[in-house]
């Protein structure tokens, strides 16, 4: 690309933070769509202003914390979302532990100079609309919110001053008109995945083929256990107790981040005779995904949003509290899966599955006609609508004034 094409792009900046992995797997999604979409014409940049260099080590230690305590302590996570999900408690904490956020968002923004900003992260889009605000110098630029939680949002996603808001669902588009926000400023386009996600298998002899490449058995019943990017819900102790009470299926534990359960399950793997595959992150997620008889995993949004966009079933065995409660009944609703919490009910669960053909091609079809695959292309679209236009413009755009509480 010369130096024209590159000085002819327009600049966008996404917001992440890796506090999880679903935030920046959502701002590649749609960085993705753009250029497949739109090639040349766009230049996004993904920015996590809670931990990358810029932030404050206060702000970065807080934010370290989230993967060990969901992991360890889920329930004092809990207390703290709970104690946090009030429009005056929230803004106790924010200004106590995240106002650093406002300075770091705004030396993007004025670093970048972008057309349009993209809130990935419940804590962004806030700093993103002042940032704006601050920076009058620079061209003006819109705020998009895109919520990655599925079904309970936190209150600090719903944030009426963006320009728009991208709900994953019509639950969290409800809870945003209840809280005051207009209905002409949230779009339902679903959870971004990206482009991978949707691309299936077409033949039996290609899943064969897919199954033979990842190194796992084309005729086993093929499980594989999740816990998100940090390796949480008790993923471990769930992946050994399959592999020891059902002997005739293979399991792969993709371990995330949790070294911890990557060293133990690898320890067993030794005894498994082949039917235990132990990985840490992988960058081939879509393949074990279209690969699996069953995906076994918490409930974490951004792993049903893959799985269900493979078509993939699901068995649900844990939520992190607060922002990740209601998802199991979201996808049992479906039925594209069932919440079995217990090692016994998942055990049963998948001996009975494996010998059901037909209620598992029930499952995998309700999963492919839940998810949206082409949520991230539909996000593309819309920001190639919006990019480039001033907030005046925008409000023109959107057919009236939204709530901005």
């Amino acid at each position: 690309m010369t130096k024209q094409d590159a000085d002819s792009q327009v600049p966008l900046l996404f917001l992440v933070s890796d506090t999880g992995g679903g935030h920046r797997s959502a701002a590649f999604a749609v960085s993705q769509a753009l250029e497949l979409s739109y090639p040349g014409r766009f230049a996004p940049v993904i920015e996590d202003p809670l931990r990358q260099g810029g932030a404050p080590a206060r702000l970065r230690w807080v934010t370290a914390l989230y993967g060990p305590g969901i992991r360890l302590t889920p329930w004092l996570w809990g207390a703290f979302w709970h104690s946090s999900n009030a429009r005056q408690t929230f803004r106790l904490y924010e200004q106590a532990l995240f106002a650093p956020v406002y300075r770091t968002v705004s030396e993007a923004v004025a670093r970048h100079r972008p057309a349009l900003i993209v809130s990935f992260h419940a804590m962004t889009s806030r700093p993103a609309v002042r940032a704006r605000a601050r920076n009058a110098s620079l061209p003006p630029a819109l705020v998009i919110t895109v919520i990655t939680d599925l079904v309970t949002p936190h209150q600090a996603w719903r944030y009426g001053g963006v320009d728009m808001i991208v709900v994953p669902s019509a639950a969290v588009r409800t809870r945003c008109q209840l809280d005051g926000i207009a209905p002409e400023r949230l779009v339902d386009l679903g959870l971004p995945v990206r482009a991978e996600f949707g691309a299936w298998p077409a033949e039996p002899r290609d899943r064969a083929a897919l199954r033979r490449s990842l190194g796992v058995s084309e005729d086993r019943f093929f499980v594989v256990v999740l816990g998100g990017a940090e390796g949480s819900g008790d993923l471990a102790r769930r992946a050994a107790a399959l592999v020891g009470r059902l002997d005739d299926i293979e399991v792969a534990a993709l371990c995330g981040r949790n070294a911890g359960a990557r060293r133990r399950l690898t320890r067993l793997a030794g005894k498994a005779g082949g039917r235990l595959v132990v990985k840490g992150f992988v960058d081939n997620m879509a393949d074990w995904l279209h690969a699996a008889d069953i995906v076994v995993s918490k409930a974490g949004p951004g792993t049903i949003a893959e799985a269900t966009a493979c078509g993939a079933p699901l068995i649900l065995t844990s939520y992190v509290p607060g922002q990740e409660r209601g998802n199991a009944d979201y996808v049992a609703r479906a039925g594209a899966g069932c919440y079995q919490p217990t090692l016994r009910g998942l055990v049963a669960e998948i001996s009975a599955l494996r010998q059901d053909p037909a209620r598992l091609a029930a499952m995998r079809a309700a999963s492919a006609g839940l998810g949206r695959p082409a949520a991230a292309l539909d996000i593309a679209a819309l920001i190639a609508s919006l990019a480039g236009r001033g907030r005046a413009s925008a409000g023109r755009a959107l057919n009236g004034q939204g709530g901005t509480r």
